[in-house]
């Protein structure tokens, strides 16, 4: 296959859900249903219904004005829907299993077990996704009190359990680091990367029915079923600010070395400027800089001395470094939504509050995309040359653990790692074309 530029490649825009390739506006209001279907009719005529809500990837505005509303699918949604077993087959492994069935793969171990998640997360009763975000919580309300009457007068259809998100006061998540500055360059999309360095991906990296980096197109039977949908990976994950504060704050030598060593372990300053552009200190004003995230790895800093190799966002994306596996086929839309409390500033100790992240995963590949970086990125630094060191912020950390910050003359390590983040629960789904969901609500046996 001839290689394609950005302008060539064209994309049903409006037959993809803007979730899938649209960054998270801010401010933001956004809340997680999760539905149960017990009666196959109502959970068709739920989709017919919801295909007139969801927003589309062409949408300047939503059919709700500024809402957004996507809505996706798990393994026992689409049984529930009464599927063919042999159109099921053609899904992705990974997401027949389910994501419980797939924990010790992603770390998802000890109390981050799914025995010990919260109901009825990785469980068969958890069939649709809706997903809404607002400019506000007033307007997001107002939407779900609209879309409220779509299921309430569908008694075959039940809400079992909804999250709430907000972007705190100071548009950072819980652990007081700015979020969602970095997002994939895309052929197609419309929607420019945050890399100008970075060359934009092949669409079927993120969207079936598309070729990708390797020349293949994911595909489902009937083929309309999987055309222009996405995988969704949606955890919701516990942070331990207390903790993590106490750590920072028990490890460095005074306030300055305590912001040096957040910024070596996120591999950015609080603000969201990155080590690479400001090594030696915080500089907010990169925040306003369309090139704030345009820059590499390999040329300027091979060993980490700058940002280290073991740093969260250079384990998650490690650009143009030499590491094992090839950085570009795991490739990944992340997307975080916080929910619960902010801990006020200055306190050491949790609360007993549930706050952190919704994250979401967007890809055409599970497995090689999601649970490879979980397994062999974030959970393992054999990648690298590091072991079996685990990301320092979300790794599957027993305490045992620890963190290394190269530097001349003598590197730095941080020991005893404890986890700061566990998982509550979490999902496998599948994000529909919209073409896909009128065609789901128009089954009949």
């Amino acid at each position: 296959m001839s290689e394609r530029t950005h302008a060539q490649v064209e994309l049903d825009l409006d037959d993809i859900q803007r979730g899938v390739l649209s960054p998270r506006p801010t401010p933001y209001a956004a809340t997680y249903i999760l539905f149960r279907i017990d009666d196959r009719d109502h959970g068709r005529e739920l989709m017919r219904r919801v295909s007139a809500v969801v927003t589309s990837a062409a949408d300047a505005v939503s059919p709700l004005g500024e809402t957004w509303v996507s809505v996706a699918l798990t393994y026992h949604g689409l049984r529930a829907l009464g599927l063919r077993q042999e159109w099921l087959d053609t899904f992705a492994w990974e997401f027949r299993q389910g994501m419980a069935a797939r924990a010790g793969a992603l770390g998802d171990v000890g109390e981050s077990s799914p025995e010990n998640w919260e109901s009825p997360l990785g469980t068969s009763d958890v069939h649709v996704v809706l997903v809404a975000l607002a400019p506000d919580s007033a307007q997001l309300e107002a939407a779900v009190d609209r879309a409220r009457t779509a299921y309430d007068a569908l008694p075959g259809v039940t809400a079992i359990w909804r999250q709430n998100c907000h972007a705190l006061p100071t548009e950072t998540e819980p652990f007081g680091y700015r979020d969602g500055i970095s997002h994939p360059a895309i052929e197609g999309s419309g929607t420019a990367g945050s890399n100008t360095l970075e060359t934009p991906l092949k669409a079927g990296e993120f969207v079936l029915g598309h070729p990708d980096e390797l020349g293949g197109i994911q595909t489902t039977q009937p083929e309309v079923l999987g055309r222009n949908g996405s995988y969704v990976a949606f955890r919701k994950l516990h942070q331990r600010v207390g903790a993590f504060r106490r750590y920072l704050r028990d490890n460095a030598t005074g306030p300055e070395d305590e912001e040096l060593l957040a910024a070596k372990i996120m591999g950015r300053w609080r603000s969201g400027a990155p080590l690479a552009l400001s090594p030696a200190h915080d500089d907010p004003r990169l925040d306003a800089d369309p090139y704030r995230n345009s820059f590499l790895y390999q040329q300027d800093d091979p060993a980490g001395l700058i940002t280290p190799r073991g740093s969260h966002i250079r384990r998650g994306n490690p650009r143009d470094a030499e590491v094992a596996g090839v950085p570009r086929l795991h490739r990944m839309i992340r997307r975080g939504t916080v929910y619960g409390p902010p801990l006020p500033e200055g306190v050491l100790e949790d609360d007993g509050a549930d706050r952190g992240l919704m994250f979401a995963f967007v890809g055409a590949h599970l497995g090689r995309q999601f649970e490879f970086v979980q397994s062999e990125w974030m959970n393992d630094g054999v990648f690298f040359g590091a072991g079996d060191a685990k990301d320092p912020v979300v790794g599957s950390a027993d305490g045992s653990g620890d963190f290394t910050i190269p530097q001349r003359p003598v590197r730095r390590r941080l020991c005893s790692l404890p986890r700061f983040v566990v998982t509550r629960g979490g999902e496998y789904c599948f994000m529909p074309g919209l073409t896909a969901l009128r065609w789901l609500g128009d089954l009949s046996d």
